[in-house]
């Protein structure tokens, strides 16, 4: 009893390690591809309002260069 609860145990212990560490595997990408998709995401979101702000100063820089000139 003691040799195969042993050898049982040895071998349950292995596979479960191989499966854990796939499945570590797995999870550790998946959650490196998450951080990825989410840092582009602000970095597209901060350079869409850089752009709309730089908009926005042109326009109110020739609004009052135009008043200026009037």
């Amino acid at each position: 009893m003691g040799h195969f609860s042993l050898r049982g145990l040895l071998q349950m212990g292995t596979t479960r390690g191989v499966i854990s560490d796939k499945w570590s595997m797995r999870v550790l990408w998946l959650t490196a591809i998450g951080s990825a998709v989410g840092l582009y995401m602000v970095a597209v979101e901060r350079q869409t309002q850089n752009r709309e702000k730089m908009l926005a100063e042109s326009l109110r820089a020739a609004a009052e260069a135009d008043a200026n000139n009037t």
